[in-house]
């Protein structure tokens, strides 16, 4: 059909006592309302992409989702994501936590991504885990969940996380031909035919079927989450030729040496060999080929809602996983990095009682995700552990609402101790190295970071755990491309009130990761918290370490 309709089996319609079985307290009490009733309470849909940079760019393409949600709501200009990285992303999203707290550190099951341990301490604390149990809301999934789901060490497809009352979750990583859903914990294998084999198209064409044949007794939870503009960059057959004259941003930090900057970065080759500009160039070209086809699945959406008279009562979030850079510091392409091209995602939402066209520029994070969810569902917030604050009353547009100033960034490098032997000449633990020896990561690519925004300041100020002690510090109000680290020549009481800032929110939970900032009024600086046993090791600087 046009425009490949992957029609997928849509979910068997049931009676609604059996579509209530499970729903939690809430659905007894639904039982006494009215469809319309009931229908009072708000939806929520969540579009979830992968490797979606808005700082080079990534949201361009998206013409009609612009249209229909931005343009409708609100788009938040300062959003951005507590680990540049897939998994201990998503798992924020999920938990309403920083890594610290949920410990994906990274996207291998050793480093609990999808591991039998998070399924046991995390998934039962998830926001569609209570949205469902406590609130009554039925709830769909669709796409990539975590990048080790339906490993075999972790309960392979079978094992569908709790809180979801429809699961269509891709096996692994992204990919748009030849993979296998969970499709309610039975396996389903998709091939190479583009009228039903390609996943953006079949992840649209099921959440369309959810649409229809849901229950109309509760209100529902729908989190669609695609592979574009993730590698290996597939487009629809329709979209292969498009923006064929595009090529990646040549803004200030392409293709520069990364001086003054962690070794990783310095260890990047100036200037790139045509190869790499080239390969980057194509890639940054099919990264936005791909997006055409989510840019037509949220049409679809919101024409299904509109159909169904779902529209006016449904908040509709976009959102990414993290984002990506092309040919920055030369990097040739990847995420993992602590700068504005990988932690900076764009964030759009539309819904009941958000005015269209708005811009709002406070500075968010995916921990917010969850809580401003179940805020929407009535859900108290003090009953979980989540560290993220609601975004309801930013979207609302309430006054004088206390917002935060910083937050909480931070990675732990997937190297390894061997070395890679196509690049013996970098030493041990790197990895996602380019023909050119030019390497994304290391296992010493571990930092931690704190972004703040204030009336005063637009600072970042980062730490490496290794043996340097390394520290990068950025004012972005002067350098919004972090080309230059002013880590020796800022003021040495703002280094020592940072650090310790960084120190209390590595080890923060809850309430706790929402106290006041270092430009704050209401932040207090007791230096001697600096060098007592605070739950992470204290720094104390000297010009060597800097």
């Amino acid at each position: 059909m046009a425009g490949g309709r992957a029609r997928p089996a849509p979910p068997a319609p049931c009676p609604p006592l059996i579509c209530r079985a499970g729903a939690g307290p809430l659905a007894a009490l639904l039982l006494l309302l009215s469809p319309a009733q009931a229908a009072r309470r708000p939806n929520v849909v969540l579009v979830l992409t992968d490797d979606q940079d808005v700082f080079l760019g990534g949201m361009t393409p998206l013409k009609k989702t612009n249209a229909l949600i931005a343009q409708m709501g609100v788009t938040f200009v300062n959003a951005y994501v507590p680990s540049a990285l897939c998994c201990p992303s998503r798992a924020s999203i999920l938990t309403g936590k920083y890594p610290h707290n949920h410990h994906v550190v990274n996207n291998t099951l050793e480093g609990n991504c999808s591991s039998k341990s998070w399924q046991k301490i995390q998934e039962p604390n998830t926001f569609p885990a209570l949205l469902k149990s406590m609130c009554g809301y039925q709830t769909f999934f669709a796409g990539k969940y975590l990048n080790e789901y339906g490993a075999e060490d972790a309960g392979g497809v079978s094992h569908v996380p709790p809180g979801w009352s429809f699961w269509y979750a891709l096996e692994k990583n992204s990919k748009y031909y030849n993979y296998t859903l969970s499709v309610n914990g039975k396996a389903r294998r998709h091939g190479e035919n583009y009228s039903v084999d390609y996943l953006t198209d079949v992840l649209a064409n099921m959440s369309l079927d959810f649409l229809e044949y849901k229950s109309n007794f509760e209100p529902f939870f729908m989190m669609i989450s695609t592979p574009a503009p993730h590698s290996p960059w597939t487009a629809a057959p329709q979209y292969k030729n498009s923006f064929q004259n595009v090529s990646a941003p040549r803004n200030s930090n392409f293709n520069i040496h990364g001086k003054n900057k962690h070794w990783l970065i310095r260890q990047a080759k100036t200037p790139m060999t045509n190869s790499s500009i080239q390969f980057l160039d194509d890639a940054y070209r099919k990264r936005w080929q791909t997006l055409l086809s989510v840019d037509d699945l949220v049409e679809k959406l919101v024409k299904k809602l509109e159909f169904h008279g779902e529209l006016d009562n449904t908040y509709i979030f976009y959102t990414s996983d993290n984002g990506f850079h092309t040919g920055q510091f030369s990097l040739p392409i990847d995420k993992r990095q602590l700068y504005e091209f990988d932690i900076k995602v764009p964030l759009l939402v539309r819904g009941p009682g958000i005015k269209p066209n708005q811009t709002n520029k406070m500075l968010v994070a995916n921990i917010d995700l969850g809580p401003t969810i179940l805020d929407i569902a009535g859900y108290d917030l003090n009953k979980t552990q989540m560290d993220g604050m609601s975004l309801l009353p930013l979207l609302r547009g309430d006054k004088n609402v206390t917002w935060r100033s910083d937050f909480l960034v931070e990675y732990q490098g997937e190297g390894y101790n061997g070395s890679d032997p196509t690049c013996p000449g970098l030493g041990p633990g790197v990895t996602h190295c380019f023909p050119d020896c030019v390497c994304e990561d290391s296992y010493n690519n571990t930092y931690a970071c704190v972004r703040t925004m204030s009336t005063s300041w637009d600072l970042q100020y980062c730490e490496f755990d290794d043996r340097e002690v390394f520290v990068e510090v950025y004012n972005l109000t002067a350098d919004p491309h972090q080309i230059n680290n002013i880590a020796k020549t800022i003021d040495q009481e703002i280094l020592e009130k940072m650090n310790y800032r960084l120190m209390m929110l590595q080890s923060c939970s809850g309430a706790t990761c929402r106290t006041p900032g270092v430009f704050d009024p209401g932040y207090r600086f007791d230096p001697r918290l600096m060098f007592s046993n605070h739950g992470v090791r204290a720094r104390r600087f000297s010009a060597q370490s800097l």
